[in-house]
């Protein structure tokens, strides 16, 4: 499964940041036009919500699941969720649950 998270972790990494940069490459960090974009259409805001309930969801998994499996260095996960979204988030709290294998 480390495999198979650590997969996810570079494509969801990867696949937004390479939809994001060539856009703040154009517009720079212009959060205005951001948010305008964000809410541009239905669809956009439709998907948007979908991120940040989501990340609203990993949130309260990850806090209710420490409790029973804490996992080292979750600090990584909150930002790779603030910094990128869930589509990283995710894969990397679950890659990091993973039990460390004996040397």
């Amino acid at each position: 499964m480390k495999t198979l998270y650590l997969i996810l972790c570079l494509l969801g990494a990867s696949v937004p940041l390479g939809l994001f940069w060539p856009w703040l490459g154009q517009h720079g960090l212009n959060f205005p036009l951001l948010i305008q974009q964000v809410w541009a259409s239905p669809m956009a805001a439709f998907a948007w919500a979908d991120v940040g309930v989501s990340a609203l969801a990993l949130l309260a998994f990850m806090a209710h699941d420490n409790k029973r499996h804490p996992v080292r260095h979750r600090g990584w996960v909150i930002a790779a969720l603030f910094l990128i979204g869930p589509s990283l988030a995710l894969p990397l709290y679950l890659l990091l649950r993973e039990p460390v294998a004996p040397h």
